[in-house]
């Protein structure tokens, strides 16, 4: 595999070099971007229509601000970081994006760590405004003088921080620059009035009456050729230095320069490996059976027969592959509530207390921005909503996409009941059951993992709850198996059996929320150990509750998941083994108990 050639972009080491360009030498190095974006996304995946939209304004952004030495002084935050990849290029670290070799040394995502050019490390929406309120703050503290720039756009300004970043920035009384890059898209459309009032102002060249970002009480320019370096660079000038907080509208294309993302920017926003060279087309195809595709099946059949049955996401449907086909025809039963997850909780809650049923699709690693509205809209009030919490567990993910930490999260608070499915039967089951009955609130673990389809129906009433399910009785040693590491479970059995000659008790608990008491002090009879195996991590979750339950008694437990971390782009093989989480590991440290 060789290195993508480049014209004007091997030129290119820092911001400084930037600066030494002529106008048609700009635009030649935004196409030597573009291909660089092109070349690291169809090799290891990543946000692709945000980062291609932004590579005008990302030049014409360096070429304006920033000293003229390779040290930054003027601050850069970037929003949610699917718009970085051509600020990665132009701060030294063009390589991670035409070399194959240098892939992996670069995240998809703002990092400190890599570069002075980054101010801090982030993966989630919404948040550049108050961060970037907060080092403008702490210059005027220091009575230092530099411009803080924040960007923000791909449907971040409807997420519940953006409004009190704005709210808190509008009145700092000093230099503070947001571009708002719209691109007319969230991951997916664009949901909620404040974006037609951007519409609007679009519409109007940014003349209307009606201007959301006036009210907070910013200026305010409008940019229309959002991806012409000239405009872009002379709208910049007439805001570097400014005094009062400014926003710069800016219209953009998403996905410009590659056919396909201009065309279906939704298919566009993010892409898997080898989807560009494949030339494979944005319909996608029929796919197999899994996960997504029987809940949609569940979802549409059951708002046939209940039409108070009502599907939420927030801008994330790819997640569940809740597609515009699926969308269309669940019509006024589906609200994306936009990058808003707080918001879509407590939505969910207020649905459910009015006797609507809500199903909430929600990826792990967001479930954590909605914490408070978890506790108090949803669980205080006891709302018997449903939510789905997708992509749980263990990942060689990007540090700030991990899906280790929602079991903690929702399993300790009060009235929710946290299941974990093993099997396709048991996953429906458990859906169909939290969507008509009105007790609890209910998270369901989709599982992350193999699809698994047992064969047989599920008949459990999920309405007793904190029953565990004895798949295979036994002796000396239980081993209890979370959701989809219950299969990790049935290969410790085994392998227990024959290489101790343990025959084994295996356990599946399918209740993360509870302990099953009655079980577990039958154990205590002719058991010596407990093994707990779970898909995320241990602190606070899943295991620690069995510990807690025997801490008492002479029941030797292990907990087995991972620690309290956050893993950047680990491989799944080096963790697995530093967390024992295989079947040889596991049964070397039951032999040495024994």
């Amino acid at each position: 595999m060789t290195a993508l050639q480049t014209t004007i972009l091997e030129n290119i080491n820092s911001p400084a070099d930037v600066k030494k360009l002529s106008l048609n030498e700009m635009k030649i190095l935004a196409q030597d971007i573009r291909q660089g974006i092109l070349n690291r996304v169809d090799k290891v995946g990543g946000h692709l229509g945000p980062d291609l939209g932004i590579v005008e304004a990302t030049i014409a952004l360096h070429y304006v601000f920033n000293s003229v030495f390779n040290s930054p002084q003027d601050k850069f935050i970037f929003d949610v970081s699917h718009q970085v990849y051509p600020h990665k290029m132009l701060t030294g670290r063009k390589q991670g994006f035409l070399d194959p070799l240098n892939h992996p040394e670069i995240s998809g995502y703002s990092n400190q760590n890599e570069s002075e050019h980054d101010h801090f490390m982030i993966g989630h929406t919404s948040t550049s405004v108050t961060l970037a309120t907060g080092v403008a703050k702490a210059r005027d503290l220091k009575g230092e003088k530099y411009n803080v720039i924040a960007l923000i756009g791909d449907g971040s300004l409807s997420g519940g921080e953006a409004f009190e970043g704005l709210n808190n920035a509008s009145v700092l009384g000093s230099n503070f620059i947001v571009i708002v890059n719209d691109n007319e898209m969230s991951i997916a459309e664009n949901q909620g009035g404040l974006y037609k009032n951007l519409k609007e102002l679009r519409d109007s060249n940014g003349t209307c009456t009606n201007n959301w970002f006036k009210a907070f009480g910013f200026d305010y320019i409008y940019v229309e050729e959002g991806n012409d370096i000239e405009t872009l660079i002379k709208a910049f000038e007439s805001v570097k230095d400014s005094v009062r907080p400014v926003v710069v509208h800016i219209h953009t294309l998403k996905g410009k320069g590659f056919e396909k993302a201009e065309q279906n920017k939704e298919w566009g926003h993010w892409s898997i490996p080898g989807l560009i060279s494949q030339n494979l087309s944005p319909s996608g195809g029929n796919a197999p059976e899994c996960y997504e595709t029987i809940t949609k099946e569940y979802i549409l059949n059951k708002v046939k027969e209940d039409p108070s049955v009502i599907a939420i996401n927030a801008a994330t449907p790819g997640v569940f592959w809740w597609d515009k086909e699926f969308r269309n025809k669940l019509g006024k039963n589906y609200t994306d509530v936009g990058i808003a997850e707080q918001h879509a909780t407590g939505y969910a809650s207020g649905l459910a207390m009015n006797g609507a049923k809500p199903i909430f699709g929600v990826m792990t690693s967001f479930i954590q921005r909605a914490y408070d509205q978890l506790s108090q809209d949803l669980a205080l009030n006891n709302s018997p909503a449903t939510i789905l919490v997708y992509w749980g567990g263990i990942s060689s993910a990007d540090c700030t996409h991990l899906g280790l930490f929602d079991i903690p999260l929702i399993c300790n608070i009060p009235n929710i009941v946290y299941l974990a499915p093993t099997c396709k039967e048991e996953y429906l089951r458990m859906l169909d059951w939290s969507v008509e009955q009105n007790e609890h609130p209910v998270a369901i673990r989709v599982p992350a993992s193999n699809y698994i389809v047992s064969g047989t129906e599920d008949k459990t009433d999920y309405s007793i709850l904190n029953k565990y399910k004895v798949a295979a009785k036994g002796s000396k040693v239980a081993i209890i198996g979370l959701g989809d590491f219950f299969e990790l479970g049935k290969q410790v059995k085994e392998e227990l059996k024959t290489k101790l000659n343990i025959d084994a008790t295996l356990i599946n608990p399918r209740f993360i929320s509870g302990i099953d008491e009655d079980l577990l002090n039958s154990l205590k009879s002719n058991h010596d150990i407990v093994i707990t195996l779970e898909n995320g991590t241990l602190d606070g979750g899943f295991g620690e509750k069995i510990s807690r339950f025997y801490g008492n008694s002479d029941m030797k437990v292990l907990n087995y998941g991972a620690f309290k971390e956050f893993n950047d782009r680990v491989s799944m093989s080096e963790l697995n083994k530093k967390y024992h989480l295989t079947k040889e590991l596991i049964c070397q440290d039951i032999q040495k108990i024994i």
